[in-house]
């Protein structure tokens, strides 16, 4: 192989392994981010739960829209909607909330399979 060639299949395998290392670190911070995010409280005051779950529901959202992962992208798109659909859940005066949680704890559940 010509010198040439050998150092722009060198410097083509470098920038693969970088943007490989980035793609991991990036997914590693949104995962990161994204599972601190998932503890939420039902049984607040109805105006707290509501803040709550739409400020987390809204940074899950631009977390996925940072996500290159479509998996992960997916699932935070689900998370956020289970807040969005808690809040609504909340507001329209329906107290039992099991359900929620145990789609919640669902939903966990494939964002931890998709972040690890």
């Amino acid at each position: 192989m010509k010198p040439a060639l050998a150092a722009i299949v060198a410097a083509t395998l470098m920038l693969t392994a970088c943007d490989q290392v980035s793609s991991a670190s990036d997914k590693a911070s949104v995962c990161a981010e994204a599972l601190g995010l998932t503890n939420l409280n039902p049984n607040l005051d109805p105006s707290e739960l509501a803040a709550q779950a739409q400020d987390k529901a809204n940074r899950l959202r631009e977390l996925a829209n940072q996500a290159s992962d479509q998996d992960l992208k997916q699932n935070l798109v689900t998370i956020a909607d289970s807040y969005v659909a808690l809040e609504q859940r909340r507001a329209a005066g329906l107290s039992d909330v099991n359900d929620w949680v145990q789609r919640n704890a669902d939903n966990l559940g494939s964002l931890r399979a998709a972040c690890f």
